[in-house]
């Protein structure tokens, strides 16, 4: 894969460009908790940055799909970090809460969808090809290296430097990763308004119901991110060393990213559905015993297990956008699917906060399970929506099912 003509020339920058991203919701908690003293207020203020990306990522990915990403780029990167420091200026000048709402709207809206991006690069490259489950890996393991890097920095920066350090590296380093991975012109898909016809051109890839089922499942993978985010670091707190809930954290998105390493070296024989049904079972299954944990190793140790169950549903998940979207559209349709995470990760950031103030974190410990269970049962019962359509399939070593897609 990585030999792949092209490759590098978007895999560095746009590894430096989506670093920064798993930096935001925890800077966020960890500054408003600091200036407030309320987790749930704290986890009001990232929700509505989560729920404000989830709603306008897929606006940002029709448009690169339409215009290409150079140019949603260039003026997303800009805002976002005059948008963050806006926020990081209000929660320090101890701001009414409504000003800090006004603030963390454009925050969310403007973080640049640098994977989405880089996954849709590499579906132009490998139209159709079996790597394609490999790169679908790979990126998978490249977000979770941002989630085992972006919280540990945070953290660091937040409780050794100063609170409002986290958010201002976060606005530093979207600035200058976004700005580089956007000078990368040569390897980003062609914009759909140069070929095809006005309906492929137009159309939503959320029309698809299979994409409509992966989001909604895709929610109970943001409720985990997210309770685990908020009830991770109030439990470092209640025992007393805060600075370890950026450990904690680390080890739970580590697990997934040595699942992700796993998965993208397995030929599966095992068809997609199933793979993202036992996904699911083993998240509820393990989740279900956060809330009882008491003691920091336990909970490393159940938070890794997981960890290694997230990485196999989320990328089948993206793995089947190919078999049921056509080009012009996936850039949208994994925005959609990264908006879904976003979406639940804000929930769950602000239901997690609500419940460790009044309970402890035991509590908040009860959303990721609640998520991943309403996943669950949704992909159960519309889990025939996923199969692709059954005109023009064509095998691909067990991954899936490719549809063609005539461009003029």
């Amino acid at each position: 894969m990585l030999r792949t003509p092209g490759a590098w020339t978007f895999l560095i920058p746009g590894f430096l460009a989506r670093q920064p991203f798993a930096m935001l919701t925890i800077g966020i908690v960890l500054l408003v908790q600091h200036t407030t003293g309320s987790y749930g207020t704290a986890g009001i203020v990232a929700a509505v940055t989560g729920v404000s990306m989830a709603l306008f990522a897929p606006q940002s990915g029709k448009l690169a799909d339409r215009f290409g990403q150079r140019a949603v780029l260039l003026p997303g990167v800009l805002l976002h970090a005059a948008s963050v420091g806006a926020l990081t200026a209000l929660a320090l000048a101890d701001a009414p809460l409504w000003a800090l709402f006004v603030a963390a709207v454009p925050a969310g809206a403007s973080v640049p969808q640098v994977g989405p991006m880089v996954r849709a690069r590499w579906a132009a490259k490998l139209d159709g090809s079996p790597l394609m489950s490999t790169a679908a890996a790979f990126e998978s393991v490249t977000d979770e290296f941002t989630f085992v890097v972006g919280p540990v920095l945070a953290t660091a920066l937040c409780t050794g430097v100063h609170p409002a350090a986290g958010l201002i590296a976060e606005a530093t380093l979207t600035l200058a990763g976004g700005l580089f991975f956007a000078a990368q012109k040569r390897s980003q898909p062609v914009p759909s308004r140069s070929g095809g016809g006005a309906h492929e051109k137009h159309a939503s890839a959320l029309s698809i119901p299979g994409v409509r089922v992966l989001a909604v499942a895709l929610l109970g993978i943001g409720s985990v991110f997210g309770g685990m985010q908020v009830s991770m670091t109030a439990f470092a707190a209640e025992a007393g060393n805060p600075g370890i809930n950026g450990l904690l954290y680390g080890i739970f998105a580590g697990g997934n990213m040595l699942a992700g390493i796993v998965c993208g070296t397995v030929a599966w024989k095992i068809g997609p559905r199933r793979r993202l049904l036992a996904g699911y079972i083993g998240l509820t299954l393990f989740a279900s015993g956060l809330w009882a944990v008491h003691s920091a190793p336990l909970l490393a140790g159940l938070g890794l297990l997981v960890g290694l169950c997230i990485a196999p549903a989320l990328i089948t998940g993206y793995t089947m956008v190919e078999t049921l979207v056509p080009a012009t559209a996936r850039t949208e349709a994994f925005t959609w699917l990264t908006g879904a995470v976003a979406f639940g990760q804000a929930m769950a950031v602000t239901v997690a906060g609500r419940l460790t103030d009044a309970f402890g974190s035991s509590a908040g410990f009860l959303v990721p399970l609640g998520g991943t269970a309403l996943a669950l049962i949704v992909l159960v019962t519309l889990r025939s929506r996923l199969l692709p359509p059954s005109s023009g399939r064509v095998a691909a070593r067990g991954v899936g099912h490719r549809v063609p897609v005539t461009v003029d």
